[in-house]
Formats: C-alpha cells, structure tokens, sequence
C-alpha cells in the first residue's frame, strides 16, 4: 500500500511539474512585456537638472543606496499626453540631495524619499536567513521521508490484527436466536473467565473454534459477543489480510499476532473468511501457492504450540469449510466446528423484533407473521427487508410502515425492483396472468405442502411474474410426496397455458430448470424412481476445478438411458396430475386470472376470498393504500389529480405516477 501511495505522488509530481514550469515562464513574460512597454526615459545629471529647474517633472521618487553611493530617482514628467517617465542615477552628496530638495519647494514638485532598503533588518533576514531556512526545512523532511520508509518497511511483517480492548457493548443478547449455538461457546467464556477451574479438572479447552454457516447467519456477530460476555481483549483479522505478494510476509504476520496475543492473554483472535488462507494446500488447476502455503504451514503451527495454560482462544468464521485443509481442522488445532444455520421461525421471530425496535411498524404488520412469511431469509436478509421497507414508507410519505411496504420489500429482496417501465400488450398480458393464475390453482388444490401467499404479474428481474410459495410448515427433510407436488406446481403454468390458449411459450423456462433439477436429483442422488435405492451421481473431491466440473457417475450406458426414461416418466405423472388440477377447476382458473388482469398483484387473503366468494372482496372507499385499489379506480383517481392518458396506463405506471405527486 505504502509503495502504491508513493507512485501515485510521483506520478502527481511528474505530472504537475511541466504546468507549473509553463506558469513561471509565463509569469515572466507577463512581466517582461508590461516592462517594456512603460514609457521609460533615462536622463543624465545636467537634463534631470534642466527638466526639474523648467518645471517639467510632476512628481518623483528618490531611493537611497548607501552601499553603492547613488541615489535612484524615478517620475514622471509634468503635462505628458501618455504619463511618460524617466529614471536618473545620481552621486551620493549632500549637495545634490539639497539641490533637488530645494527645486522641488521652488517648482512645486511631489518629492517623496525613501531610505535604502538593504539597510532594513528584516530584509537582511528575508535575503540572508530565510534561504538558509528553507534548505535547512527541505533537507530534514527529506530526511524523516526517507527514515518513514524504511520504517514502514521494516513494520512490513508486522500483524494486522486489530485490537478492540475497549468496551465492547455487544452481548448475547444482541445476538437473536442462535440458542444452541450460544451454549456450546458458553464454556469457552467461562474458561477466559476462570480457567483454573477447567485446569484443577484436567479438562483442555478447545484452542480453536470454527464458525460454519451461510452468509448473514451471524458467524460474526456471535464471535464479537463472545468476547463482550468474557470481557477480553478482541484480536480481529481478515484471512486475506495474512497474504502478500512476496513469500514468507504473512508467515510473519501470523508470528507477530500469536506474540502480540500472548502478551495480552486471556484474550480472543477472530479470523474472518479463514478460507482465504486456510485452503487445501497443492491443489487447484494452477498449483500450489507458495505464499498461501507457507501462511497456512506457520498457522498450524502456531495452533498447536499452544500451553494449555496461555489463555489464547482462536474463532474463525468461514462459508466453504469443503475447501479447507485437513491439517487445519483436525483435533489439536480447530477442535469443535459449530454450525450456525438460516433461522427457524421462532428465531426469525426474534432477529425481527431486534431490527425493528428503531422502526414504526402499523397495527396490521406482526412480527410472527412476518416471520412465517420469511422462509429461507438469513439475519442480513431480515435487516435488509426491514430497512427497504421503512425507505419505501419515506418514499411514500407514511408515518408508519404497512404490509404493502413489508410486501414490496420481499419482492424487491426476492426478485429486485419492479419493471414499471416495461410495456405489456393486452395478449402479453392474459398469458401472464393465465400462467400465473395455473401456478396458484395447483397451489391451492394440492395436499397443503405449500400455501400460496402471493400472485403477481407485475415484472421483477428476468421474470415476467411469479408465484409465492411458502410452505405450511418447515421440516427437515421432504418427502417423496412433497418433492412431487413441488414439481406438479411448477409445471402448473404451462399447463394453464396449453389448456386455456392451445399454445405454449418461453415463459415457463425457470419452473422446467427447477423442475428438472429436483427430477434429477430424485433418481440419481435421493433414490425415489424405480430404479432404488442407489446414489448413481454424487460432487467430487476436486473443489477447486468449478461446481459441477468433475461430477462422479457410477453408472453405465445402459443405466444412463434408464435414469433418462425414470426422469420422464415422473414428469409427464406430474404434468397429468396438474392438467386434471386445472381442467376440474378451469372457473377459479379464469377467476384468479381476470383478477389478475384487474389488479396485477393479489395477496394471500384476496385469493382466500376468491375461492370461497368467487369474486375480489369490495373496495374500501375510505382506504387510502393504491396498492389495494383496482386499476379502474386508480385510473379515476388518477384524472383527478391531472395525470395525462391515465385510461391507458397501467397499475405500475399509474402507483410511479402517483409516488412522484405525493414526493413533490
């Protein structure tokens, strides 16, 4: 970084020089010119004499030089059309000073006299000393610049650990969720605390803990409140913070830690993303990584130099413990992997009442339902949805934050922004809402593996549309019918669309990619086909040629052409069941599809109200949520307040049109 910072101030300096060379010439010329071009006329003694004894001078300056024994006399003449001047020199005398004197009393003449400069004590200073000072300035800060750089250089295989031993205020209750987790790390605080109690037993602490999980699990954020409930200085360090350019720099970093850490032990050392130099070691495409290797190698033994007695916890955090080497985990140095896995419910339920403690949610938005509509969202993710909708509330000029920002939010977390500038023609339109409409309806006539609790035509990403699933409940595991009646409603939007319009399109390419991954992976890894119980594909070991590279197949030719008729087979039973689905409900069908068409988004209540009433639940005339309203109703709201060709906008294009009014 310090060489970095010093090409770029040279090639600062080299760039900037020929400008300011250009500036001084310039400046020069400048002078020179405005120079030459006054008026200058040089007398001798007798004409200055003759000219100021016929009144020709108006005014005049006259400098003393004593050291060279002359007097400088500068003015200008009287009545001269361009002010012309003249400059005399003079002998140093007193009988000339009195001569002047007295013809410029007689005549009238402003005489002003000013005494030799050089005999001015500052501008001895000025002339003499400060240039000395100057020389002397630049020398000593060339001088400390180079004695820094050596410095720095020699601090070059010095840690980068950073040390937090001040307060640090995060504790396990900042930490939502997590229970089983916050119990395994709770004997290694009671060891910093205390750790004569585990010696007197013969117990041994573990000496390194490695933190496994998803990203936004909270990996991190546990390590921090691990050493704010020991109340221990905190070493943190990025494991890409170990690797350098040259060989053998990261090992001394990591020497340089381990010493700094001993000397404040008991204490903690956090390495981050621990992958970063904790891979396998010669392997890859490319080799080994000599740099890397050597890091690693002084990791380990460092580890496992450790006294029983030093107080020295290590905690690493990493989301690819496949990649890591062997040596690195076994006993002795990372003894105890402790796995932090995506939230449950009950745990989402508590990371959401943390995060929104700043927020002013409305009546209608719970926390437990909010949870229940979160599957699969990791502690970051609840914290970004959250706070994208309390943006959305400031957009929209609200107090509070209502379901239709909470519902926006997890669109815009799933599936990134809505595409109101895409245009939609009428047919577009009715296949969309036809194709999603066959998604909700074998949603809904299915065994419960999954609740529907959003449709929307609405286009997000790559994709036209689409269909919230969430399931009823979480498990563990899924189960063969469950796998089955996912793959059912995937395959329920085309389906709709070969009953409704006698035609297929491209719309349904994502459901066939998932569709055909979890077939696949039915017969060939879980053994649901007729073909049994065998694993026939299975990841190789070489984690570094790519996913999906070097994939290991047992089988044959002949297996390969059965896997194939398996695969299809269990897709043409599920797209029967859902040609059945659809063809013994084709009124729900086209029900859920023009209210789709009317009010492009449908919520999980409005399609309940749907299928039992067989028509949307009635506009509230005093609600004042857009999102709720119908596109009719919108379109009349909108000609009042003055939006142009507000018959032929949409619903998307007329909520921007009025976001925009209600900002202004």
């Amino acid at each position: 970084m310090n060489n970095k910072r010093k090409n770029i101030k040279k090639s600062i300096a080299k760039s900037t020089l020929p400008y300011l060379l250009l500036l001084i010439i310039m400046l020069f010329v400048f002078y020179m010119v405005s120079v030459l071009n006054t008026d200058v006329t040089v007398f001798t003694y007798d004409e200055f004499m003759s000219k100021l004894n016929d009144n020709k001078i108006s005014e005049m300056e006259l400098v003393t030089h004593g050291s060279a024994y002359t007097y400088e006399v500068s003015g200008v003449l009287r009545k001269s059309k361009n002010g012309e001047s003249f400059f005399v020199r003079l002998p140093y005398s007193e009988n000339v000073i009195q001569k002047i004197s007295d013809a410029c009393e007689e005549n009238d003449v402003k005489l002003t006299i000013d005494a030799d400069p050089e005999s001015s004590t500052w501008v001895l200073i000025l002339v003499n000393v400060v240039p000395i000072l100057l020389l002397g300035g630049f020398a000593f800060w060339l001088f400390s610049r180079q004695m820094s750089g050596a410095s720095s250089s020699l601090d070059f295989g010095k840690s980068r650990a950073k040390l937090n031993d001040e307060n640090n205020d995060v504790t396990f209750d900042s930490v939502a969720g997590l229970k089983e987790e916050k119990e395994e790390v709770k004997e290694l605080i009671d060891f910093l605390k205390s750790p004569k109690k585990f010696q007197k037993m013969g117990a041994r602490i573990p000496k390194g803990v490695l933190l496994v999980g998803p990203p936004g699990t909270g990996k991190t954020l546990l390590a921090k409140a691990i050493a704010g409930e020991a109340k221990v200085p905190f070493y943190f360090i990025s494991g890409s913070d170990f690797v350098e350019l040259f060989v053998g720099v990261g090992a001394s970093r990591v020497r340089d830690m381990f010493k700094q850490a001993k000397r404040n032990a008991p204490c903690l050392i956090f390495i981050d993303e621990i992958d970063a130099v904790g891979r396998q070691r010669g392997t890859g495409l490319g080799g080994g990584h000599d740099e890397r290797e050597q890091t690693l190698n002084q990791l380990l033994t460092e580890m496992d130099g450790f006294g029983a007695n030093e107080g020295i916890i290590i905690i690493a955090a990493t989301n690819r413990p496949d990649v890591l080497d062997p040596a690195l985990l076994r006993p002795g140095r990372f003894d105890r992997q402790i796995t932090v896995n995506l939230p449950d419910v009950k745990e989402r339920e508590e990371i959401l009442a943390v995060h929104a403690k700043n927020k002013f949610l409305s009546s209608g938005v719970t926390l437990n339902g909010l949870a229940h509509r979160t599957p699969g969202f990791s502690g970051a993710d609840l914290e970004n949805l959250l706070n994208e909708a309390a943006l959305l509330a400031v957009r929209r000029n609200k107090d509070e934050i209502t379901m239709s920002e909470i519902d926006e939010a997890t669109d815009r977390v799933l599936m990134g922004p809505a595409k109101t500038s895409r245009k939609y023609s009428e047919n577009d339109k009715k296949l969309v809402a036809y194709h999603e409409a066959g998604h909700a309806v074998v949603g809904l006539k299915l065994n419960g593996a999954s609740d529907v609790q959003k449709v929307t035509i609405i286009p997000r990403g790559m994709a036209g549309g689409y269909n919230m699933m969430v399931p009823s409940e979480e498990k563990l595991c899924s189960t063969k019918t469950d796998l089955l009646e996912e793959i059912t409603g995937l395959l329920g939007g085309r389906t709709a669309e070969e009953i409704e319009f006698g035609e297929i399109t491209t719309g349904a390419h994502n459901d066939f990619e998932k569709a055909t991954k979890i077939v696949r992976a039915m017969v060939c890894e879980y053994g649901m086909s007729d073909l049994g119980p065998l694993q026939f594909e299975q990841e190789s070991g070489s984690v570094f040629l790519g996913r999906d590279y070097n994939k290991t197949q047992h089988f044959s030719n002949e297996v390969a052409n059965e896997i194939d008729m398996e695969m299809r087979k269990i897709m043409n039973e599920c797209h029967d069941h859902a040609t059945k689905i659809i063809k013994d409900n084709r009124d729900l069908l086209k029900i859920i599809a023009d209210a789709l068409i009317e009010y492009e988004t449908l919520t999980k209540e409005q399609i309940d109200y749907l299928v039992e009433h067989k028509h949307m639940p009635p506009e509230d005339e005093n609600s004042s949520s857009y999102e709720e309203m119908s596109v009719s109703r919108l379109r009349e709201i909108a000609k009042e307040k003055g939006i142009k060709n507000s018959s032929k906008l949409t619903k998307s294009e007329i909520l921007k049109e009025l976001e925009e009014i209600n900002s202004k």
